[in-house]
């Protein structure tokens, strides 16, 4: 018998699906347009990526950042009945599915991998392929000790990445407990993609999607403030 929470879940999986599917359709298209209106620059410089370019490499760590996004706010709508909780969990949900959905497409249009081999995530916050040139990392709005150094470890790529022990506990915790746990992971994970997004914002070449990464700091950065509000209001804060 289909309960009516597994009818909700697989409708907010199917509409994220199709919206990430519309969404990298339309980024196509955004990006084509950019591209025909700066086609006297076009004809001199090259319009798609490096395989080394910031613009890849984000493209590429952000679609694996979102992923686990939309991973845990799946977990834990089934792990609460705090429509709060819920209802930020579908935004978030929803937001990165679409978002992804674009950073897959432009990598396709680019005919770039999905995945830099043989490359450490977040190594195109240095600079890209030109290295630290004209950029003072120290100063990046935060961005100092995020990515340079960063060690993977239980499933942790990159920074705010929550690991997979951390992730079991969630899948294991209920009510007020698996919505702490959750608005603090959300929390480090939100953290650790405004530090990427930054950084794109900074050494991106591609207009449409700079502006996608400054969308993702504004709109990420009122999360958090929100996520604190609902961990203050469950007797919690942040984890340090």
């Amino acid at each position: 018998m289909v309960t009516e929470r597994t009818r909700r879940t697989r409708w907010v999986a199917g509409s994220a699906v199709a919206l990430a599917v519309l969404f990298a359709g339309a980024a196509t298209v955004a990006s084509a347009r950019d591209d025909g209106a700066d086609h006297h620059a076009a004809a001199t410089a090259p319009r798609t990526p490096a395989a080394d370019s910031a613009d890849a490499g984000f493209a590429q760590d952000m679609a694996v950042h979102h992923q686990q996004a939309v991973e845990m706010s799946f977990i834990v709508r089934d792990r609460t009945r705090d429509e709060d909780v819920r209802r930020l969990a579908y935004d978030i949900a929803n937001t990165q599915a679409n978002q992804r959905g674009m950073l897959l497409g432009w990598l396709d249009l680019w005919e770039l991998p999905k995945v830099a081999a043989g490359q450490e995530p977040m190594a195109w916050m240095a600079g890209g392929a030109g290295g630290h040139e004209g950029h003072d990392m120290g100063d990046m709005d935060g961005m100092s000790g995020h990515g340079e150094g960063y060690q993977a470890h239980d499933g942790s790529l990159m920074p705010g990445m929550a690991t997979r022990t951390e992730l079991g506990r969630l899948r294991k915790a209920s009510g007020k407990r698996a919505e702490i746990l959750y608005l603090q992971l959300m929390t480090d994970h939100h953290k650790g993609g405004i530090d990427m997004a930054r950084g794109c914002a900074r050494l991106c070449t591609v207009k449409v999607e700079k502006r996608l990464a400054q969308g993702m700091v504004e709109a990420q950065q009122s999360e958090l403030d929100a996520m604190a509000g609902m961990l203050a209001e469950r007797g919690s804060a942040p984890r340090a």
